[in-house]
């Protein structure tokens, strides 16, 4: 597969079989994750693969963050929101949380690790289409939160940038579309 053809036809696709991802694929994915530039050769990326079981885990902590959050657990809206929370990990059979340790380095500076980071996640759904793989790029509040940070071993001045949901495509997604460059561009010769 060609590179621009990869960047053009790639999607986020969150419907998957429960099917298995074998262990070198998913090492293979992320090992594309380090060859992202990063300044100073920090290599900041740091990866958490949850599977199996190890899904009841991050499903208990994903509750407990919506419950910090303010969801109600004694309410019936509160219940179901609940129901939903606990239900993210189960939506792929392979997940990786991909974190960023910051160097503390003087010179280094922290927008510029989290970049890295990112440039290397899209290396890694790239690499994920490229072996037929399905991949969709998850975030949201439970990202963000301490309390994930907790889950996965990381300093405060780390962060979870990223839950890259693996699995066999269940269905096809259309192209989507973009805005064209044209309207996006400013070209400053002068």
């Amino acid at each position: 597969m060609e590179l621009k053809e990869a960047i053009i036809n790639r999607r986020s696709i969150g419907n998957v079989e429960n099917k298995e991802v074998p262990k070198d694929i998913v090492e293979e994915i992320i090992e594309s994750a380090k060859w992202a530039p990063t300044r100073f050769l920090t290599q900041p990326w740091r990866f958490f693969v949850i599977t199996k079981e190890g899904r009841q885990s991050l499903s208990k902590v994903i509750e407990e963050i919506a419950i910090d959050l303010g969801t109600d657990p004694n309410t019936e809206e509160g219940k179901r929101r609940l129901e939903l929370e606990r239900n993210k990990p189960f939506r792929a059979p392979v997940i990786i949380a991909v974190a960023a340790e910051v160097s503390e380095k003087e010179r280094v500076i922290r927008l510029e690790e989290l970049g890295a980071v990112y440039a290397g996640i899209q290396n890694m759904l790239l690499t994920a289409h490229s072996l037929g793989v399905a991949a969709y790029w998850k975030t949201g509040k439970e990202c963000y939160h301490p309390k994930m940070k907790e889950f996965f071993y990381l300093k405060e001045k780390d962060e979870v940038l990223a839950f890259i949901y693996l699995g066999y495509a269940s269905n096809s997604k259309d192209a989507a579309q973009r805005i064209s460059t044209k309207e996006l561009t400013t070209w400053i010769e002068y």
